[in-house]
């Protein structure tokens, strides 16, 4: 199957599930979503601000941001984005998402990276919605941050479809992912950095939105 067959079917998949399914599986990976930023413990944070079928990770937000934690947000930039400072009132982009006002700070480095994904391949690679700018935002920062992949349903390809400019996941949230701290006690044994593809649910000898 192609990246673009996969992306259109998991597309489908995303938007046809119901207004209260959202809710739920949003409310599931949430609470792996914060069991799993509870035990790296982050300074900072870039959080995403959701589409519509996208999991709405804007309570978990807005709690980590109490707890003192450096939140920041994508500001869509050309065909890429920089990272602002979360800050009210939010305002809507050309691209459809809400992000903060712009900003002359320049960051360059944060710990967390929290991404919306279409789907993933065998090489926990990402396939979002074809636009590059994840890809092009990770490429001119100094140090790669952690890399958390979130959605409301899964979508793996049994085969790689990516290539090697596609970011690439350290964990995958959805609805079924399970046993975070096993996974990050795992990765940290190995070689004191996260650098693992995480939660093997899902056997890679499946293929789902084919």
């Amino acid at each position: 199957m192609s990246k673009e067959l996969f992306r259109k079917r998991a597309i489908q998949r995303l938007k046809a599930l119901s207004p209260q399914q959202r809710r739920i599986y949003s409310y599931k990976v949430n609470q792996k979503l914060e069991l799993l930023l509870n035990l790296l413990k982050p300074k900072s944070i870039l959080f995403y601000l959701p589409l519509k079928f996208e999991p709405d990770i804007y309570p978990l937000l807005k709690k980590f941001r109490k707890k003192g934690v450096d939140i920041y947000i994508p500001f869509i930039e050309g065909d890429t984005f920089k990272m602002v400072k979360f800050r009210l009132p939010l305002f809507r982009s050309g691209f459809g998402t809400l992000e903060s006002g712009n900003s002359k700070m320049k960051i360059k480095r944060v710990d967390i990276v929290i991404v919306p994904v279409i789907g993933i391949d065998r090489s926990f690679r990402r396939i979002g919605l074809g636009k590059g700018m994840y890809d092009r935002f990770f490429q001119h920062l100094p140090k790669r941050p952690i890399t958390i992949f979130t959605q409301n349903l899964e979508c793996i390809s049994k085969t790689t479809i990516t290539e090697n400019h596609d970011i690439r996941a350290d964990y995958y949230i959805t609805p079924k992912t399970k046993d975070m701290k096993r996974d990050v006690n795992r990765n940290f044994n190995r070689s004191n950095s996260i650098g693992y593809p995480i939660s093997y649910l899902h056997p890679l000898s499946r293929t789902f939105c084919n």
